[in-house]
């Protein structure tokens, strides 16, 4: 709330997809706290988007809308108190320098930024204005591993001497960021910085501890040009849309089949050209799908992580060792990856994309020295990213609460998570160890 106790007014900027939950937060979730009253985007086709279902589905009014170009004019205009950034990743520095240079609040979808020069950037503008920089890190919130971090604090298993994470991104899910601008580091900065920081931030909040030195390796195995090749799941066309090629395939994106997709984006490609559902075996691939990070922290504990863009199912697994015994996290999103040539619909962009039931689970282990297993969670997974997106939205624009457990993240977090990936990425190109004080002063 602002000091006059009236709602603080957002503007949000980038309105893709994933704007959505944002926008309908703003709009109607909130209205004593927080109140939407702008949007801000290169393609005026999507903000209408936006501004429909405003006037329309949710029953309020539609708010004014501006390029980029007057994003300074619209902060000014409309008397903005802080700024949602939802853009590409490779742009977040520029609304994020400029919101903090403006005097007001700023909010970042992850990772906080692509590369270090960029990262270095906002660093610099934080610590010169003062000004007040969070990311979005919604799997912090998620309650299992919340109840993750707890266990931990409370030395269940002792001192932490090890983690070992890896995480599988199925090949609806997977796919799917090799179909849009992800694919080109450019604008991403590859997997392990756009997706990854999600993860790295939350071993770095589990552990309570920041990063010193990763080794990296990286491949694009099975999508791209050669995989295409090497798999045999090729097909000859560049993007799905009119395509006859693409209708038996099971990576490609029918946008047609979403009114969601088709009027964000396949109606709104006469204002930029951008593609939404690109060819996942093109040669312009330059991202890699299958990774593999070690890590060493201040405190000395170590980090085994893997990420695969190409499983057959969803779901990640996360081991703790300490002084005292084990910790295990185990997630199951769903139990194999539905084909959409086969379940009606080739959306296949993410769990639950195709509408049918999938087998889920969450459960969390300890299994203490010289002591039988026990089994301290077990429930199916919660919607949301586990319930988390909820949570997140209640912390960023409803009334301020306490917050024990650190869930906030700031532009140290942004930036410690998004080192990880940098360092790893770097580490990649020189096969040898990057230390994360030198890319970035965190």
């Amino acid at each position: 709330m602002s000091e006059d106790s009236t709602p603080v007014r957002y503007a949000v900027v980038g309105l893709g997809s994933r704007a959505e939950m944002y926008v309908d937060a703003l709009a109607t979730r909130f209205p004593e706290h927080a109140e939407l009253v702008a949007l801000c985007d290169s393609n005026p086709t999507r903000m209408q988007v936006h501004n429909a279902r405003l006037a329309g589905q949710l029953g309020v009014a539609a708010v004014p809308t501006y390029a980029p170009a007057d994003f300074s004019e619209m902060l000014t205009r409309e008397r903005v108190d802080a700024v949602m950034v939802c853009t590409t990743d490779s742009s977040h520095d520029d609304y994020l320098v400029a919101t903090v240079e403006a005097g007001l609040r700023a909010v970042t979808e992850k990772p906080m930024t692509t590369d270090v020069d960029k990262a270095r950037r906002i660093l610099e503008a934080q610590e010169r204005t003062g000004g007040r920089i969070e990311v979005t890190f919604n799997y912090r919130y998620n309650p299992v591993h919340q109840r993750v971090r707890e266990l931990l604090a409370d030395k269940v298993i002792g001192d932490v001497g090890s983690v070992h994470f890896e995480w599988l991104l199925d090949v609806q899910h997977g796919a799917d960021y090799f179909r849009r601008w992800h694919r080109n580091r450019e604008h991403s900065g590859g997997l392990l910085v756009h997706k990854s920081s999600h993860h790295f931030d939350l071993v770095n909040w589990w552990l309570g501890d920041a990063p010193d030195s990763v080794i990296g390796l990286g491949n694009l195995f099975f999508y791209g040009a050669a995989g295409g090749a090497r798999n045999g799941y090729a097909k000859d066309y560049d993007r799905a849309a009119g395509s006859e090629a693409a209708a038996t395939d099971p990576f490609a994106l029918d946008m047609a089949a979403s009114p969601r997709l088709k009027e964000l984006y396949l109606d709104a490609e006469h204002e930029d050209g951008y593609q939404r559902d690109r060819n996942v075996f093109a040669a312009d691939i330059d991202i890699e799908d299958d990774m593999s990070v070690l890590a060493r922290y201040r405190g000395g504990a170590s980090l085994t992580y893997q990420l695969t863009a190409y499983a057959p199912y969803e779901g990640y697994r996360v081991s703790f060792n300490g002084t005292k015994g084990r910790l295990e996290l185990d997630v199951l999103e769903n139990d194999y990856a539905r084909s959409p040539l086969e379940h009606g619909s080739r959306m296949g962009i993410s769990p639950g994309a195709v509408e049918e039931a999938v087998p889920t689970r969450t459960a969390i282990t300890v299994r203490p020295l010289f002591k039988p297993a026990e089994v301290v969670l077990d429930e199916p997974m919660r919607p949301g990213h586990g319930g988390g997106d909820e949570l997140m939205l209640d912390a960023l624009f409803g009334p301020a609460a306490a917050d024990p457990l650190g869930l906030r993240a700031d532009h140290i977090a942004g930036a410690r998570a998004l080192a990880i990936g940098l360092a790893a990425t770097k580490s990649f190109g020189t096969g040898g160890l990057v230390r994360i004080s030198d890319l970035l002063p965190i």
